[in-house]
This record gives C-alpha cells, structure tokens and sequence, in this order.
C-alpha cells in the first residue's frame, strides 16, 4: 500500500523518487516544491486535527467498544 501511495504521489509531481544503483538498492523519496505548496492549504486542517486529538481519540475508544 505504502508503494502505491508512493508511486501515485510521484505520478501526481508531488514527490521525487531517486533509486541508486547499489545492492539492495536504496530508494530516496523528497517532496517536490509542487508538493511543498500542498503545506499551505494542509497546515489548518493538521492544526484542526490536533486541537480536537483527544476527542477523536474517545470517538475511537467509545466505537470500538460498541458505544454510539
């Protein structure tokens, strides 16, 4: 899934992906300055999620025991 993901994000130009020619070869991903600019628009919705962590936290706890 995590390869998937990867290789999707590279196809999209939001990341970089550099192999080198070694055995076992060693695989560097970087974000691209296009996926960069993703912080800007990303960075309230990550400030959201962690102001309200312990709340989602006891919606998890109260789901998986079976609690509406």
């Amino acid at each position: 899934m995590l390869t998937r993901t990867l290789n999707a994000l590279e196809r999209d130009g939001m990341v970089t992906r550099q192999v080198y020619p070694t055995v076992p070869p060693p695989v560097e991903y970087g974000l691209t300055a296009f996926g960069q600019s993703l912080s800007v628009p990303v960075m309230p919705l990550a400030t959201w999620v962690l102001e309200h962590l312990d709340e989602i936290e006891r919606h998890r706890d109260d789901h998986d025991r079976g609690r509406p």
